[in-house]
């Protein structure tokens, strides 16, 4: 009787991790550059990033095989996976995001995947979305540069937040 009230309970409690992600782990699986930036914008919340479940990373590992290969077969790629490039990628806009005082005025984490750079944050400067984005493809081998940036920290957020319950009492 122990043992199937013992069984019981531990197929409850993977069903309840299942129907509340909340309470699972996030981590980054993938190993995916994931850097602040710049620290200027008080109450700024921090981007999910890179983390994610352990059933998202399941769900995205085919997807990512195939993105990363498919930039070889195509020519665009000199290594054999996209995603190779990305920690590159990182080290050199870090380096030259440190060059542009004008955007030191901000709270900015950069995420790196597949030679596609999401810079999520607050900056209250108007255009600085597109100066960051400007930045980012600015530096060799990224395909694509995504700045997710809040005017204010009041509001709805851009990008998901590392806290999401915190983000929606917003």
């Amino acid at each position: 009787m122990r043992r199937l009230a013992s069984a019981l309970l531990l197929s409850t409690l993977a069903v309840a991790g299942r129907i509340c992600p909340a309470a699972e782990a996030l981590e980054n699986w993938f190993n995916d550059p994931f850097v602040p930036l710049s620290h200027a914008v008080a109450g700024c919340p921090e981007p999910k990033g890179p983390r994610m479940s352990a059933a998202d990373r399941l769900s995205q590992s085919h997807h990512r095989a195939e993105r990363g290969t498919t930039c070889w077969l195509r020519g665009e790629c000199e290594r054999p996976n996209a995603y190779e490039y990305d920690a590159s990628i990182a080290e050199q806009l870090a380096a030259a995001w440190k060059r542009h005082p004008e955007l030191q005025q901000s709270s900015i984490w950069l995420t790196v995947q597949g030679r596609i750079v999401f810079l999520d944050g607050c900056a209250s400067r108007p255009g600085f979305a597109q100066d960051a984005e400007r930045l980012a493809r600015s530096v060799p081998r990224v395909a694509l540069a995504v700045a997710r940036v809040a005017a204010s920290t009041a509001g709805r957020l851009p990008y998901p937040p590392l806290n999401a319950a915190s983000a929606s009492a917003r």
